[in-house]
């Protein structure tokens, strides 16, 4: 990919930034370590979500579906169908969309979707393409008040940095968590926020979760369903005691997105297109007309029906036909900006844990790249990465936009890195910042179990994908799962099953 194609800035990190004091841009000199910002490429999708129209030229090319999207989501539909004559369209140079990997002299690491769990949609296909996710093994640790608390929500608890009624506080709180059903009446938990059942508890507690819940699901409390939040400490202390579910390996999930497209590409090539921005989707009475631009040329193909494996806010925008409730609930989900800031150092600065939560931090947590590996024999690690988590808010998501902006937050990720603890006052050798807009949907109330089910109904079709289909939060596995309910309905189509039959056997209702 060349330079000019990534879109990437190169600019430098240098020096500490005070905690709480602007960041100083003078400080980013060019003899300090260099840091290389990536993303999405959003400009032809800003030209549609503003209104802006594309030619439409007569279909040139026909085939049996055509898949929106070359995420996990795009790439596992096209292997389900891959005896099938597909074309697979991505508007990235890339594959893997949010579960994308990224490697530095050979050692890989994540730009997002570090993990999948055992037994999981996600570690069965992996397994299918032949990788073995290897366990994480390692309870959460937690840095706060300038002290290191290992497995903070088994043992850590009572070694928490605060009196001791706010780790009493800690404790009360997940025992009466713990004590919900919320699988009695889900969207009772559904409609209320996550906040109000943190309320009249020790303020830390909401601080250590408004960490949390950005990272792992792109939502404050404020902003969560109860049902997820409780359902995530039950899943925490199920953790606990059983062991860790968690499985990955380095690059996270982009492991799994990069074997996927290998597999493809060797059979499959000529029906892969990436550098291809879907602008437009028609339904027509014998298929579905789909306009792409590629290399700057708008090109319409036809296919007999169509996933689309892309979120439901650029869906609304390039679908015709839904009904306008369908849109209205597509159009209600909200999204989450989040870079991504990988530190490279050319020195061990930690390799303690695999996800090390650093609430009241620019930044949510961080991740060990290669912990899965520093077990397996004879491995050897050249470089120490590690992957800062560093959700925005919703009102923040233009600082991704310009080079001060991403220069600012990469600034203070190191800064606060830097005043963690002593031994973090180490320079990275590189900084890689990857950007995303809208990665990740935000589980706010009653968006499992009003609007998912509104916004994700198959018109006679097209199929609506993507892990925003499923729920309750973002998670690869229910991107996998979903691709397969996918492409599972296609076959059915093509075998002369009605839309409405199709969806009921999948519990869909059209």
């Amino acid at each position: 990919m060349s330079p000019t194609r990534r879109d990437f800035i190169r600019f430098v990190v240098a020096g500490s930034v005070a905690a709480g004091c602007p960041v100083d841009l003078s400080l980013l000199a060019a003899d300090a370590p260099e840091a290389l910002v990536d993303g999405e490429h959003n400009e032809i999708c800003h030209k549609v979500r503003d209104g802006i129209t594309f030619p439409k030229p007569p279909v040139s090319t026909t085939c049996d579906v055509i898949i929106a999207g070359g995420g996990v989501s795009g790439l596992s539909a096209a292997y389900f169908l891959r005896d099938f004559d597909f074309l697979l369209l991505e508007k990235e140079p890339h594959w893997g969309g949010n579960a994308y990997l990224e490697e530095f002299e050979g050692q890989a690491f994540a730009t997002g979707s570090a993990f999948a769990e055992k037994g999981s949609d996600a570690e069965a296909l992996s397994r299918e393409i032949g990788l073995t996710l290897l366990p994480v093994n390692c309870p959460d640790p937690t840095i706060v008040n300038g002290k290191w608390i290992k497995d903070t929500w088994g043992g850590g608890l009572d070694s928490l940095p605060y009196p001791l009624a706010v780790r009493e506080s800690f404790k009360k709180w997940r025992k009466d968590m713990l004590a919900i059903n919320v699988s009695k009446n889900v969207a009772h938990y559904d409609s209320q926020t996550f906040a109000s059942f943190l309320h009249g508890y020790a303020p830390e507690l909401k601080q250590w979760w408004d960490a949390y819940g950005p990272s792992n699901w792109g939502a404050r409390s404020e902003d969560t369903s109860a049902l997820v939040g409780i359902q995530e400490i039950q899943w925490i202390s199920d953790s606990v005691e059983k062991g860790d579910p968690r499985v990955t390996l380095p690059g996270g999930n982009g492991a799994i997105s990069k074997k996927l497209a290998e597999t493809l590409l060797t059979r499959h090539s000529q029906a892969m297109l990436g550098d291809s921005t879907v602008i437009s989707v028609d339904p027509q009475d014998n298929g579905v007309n789909v306009t792409y631009l590629r290399e700057g040329k708008p090109i319409t193909a036809q296919a007999k029906y169509v996933i689309m494996a892309t979120p439901k806010y650029i869906t609304a925008r390039i679908v015709s036909g839904m009904p306008a409730s369908q849109i209205d609930a597509m159009e209600a989900i909200r999204y989450c900006p989040y870079p991504v800031v990988n530190m490279i150092f050319d020195k061990p600065v930690y390799n303690k844990a695999y996800d090390t939560w650093c609430p009241g931090n620019s930044f949510t947590d961080f991740v060990l790249a290669d912990w899965v590996m520093k077990s397996q024999p004879g491995y050897v690690q050249r470089h120490n990465i590690l992957s800062f988590y560093t959700p925005l808010i919703e009102s923040e998501r233009n600082r991704l936009l310009t080079i001060n902006g991403c220069k600012e937050i990469a600034a203070h990720v190191l800064a606060d890195f830097h005043k963690l603890l002593p031994e973090f006052d180490v320079e990275p050798a590189e900084i890689r910042f990857y950007r995303r807009g809208h990665p990740m949907f935000m589980p706010t109330p009653e968006t499992f179990t009003k609007t998912i089910p509104a916004a994700r109904r198959p018109l006679d079709r097209v199929f609506f994908s993507n892990t925003d289909s499923v729920g309750p939060e973002s998670d690869v596995s229910n991107a996998i799962s979903e691709s397969r309910a996918g492409a599972e309905w296609v076959v059915k189509r093509l075998k002369g099953a009605s839309a409405a039959a199709a969806g009921a056997a999948l519990g869909i209702r059209g």
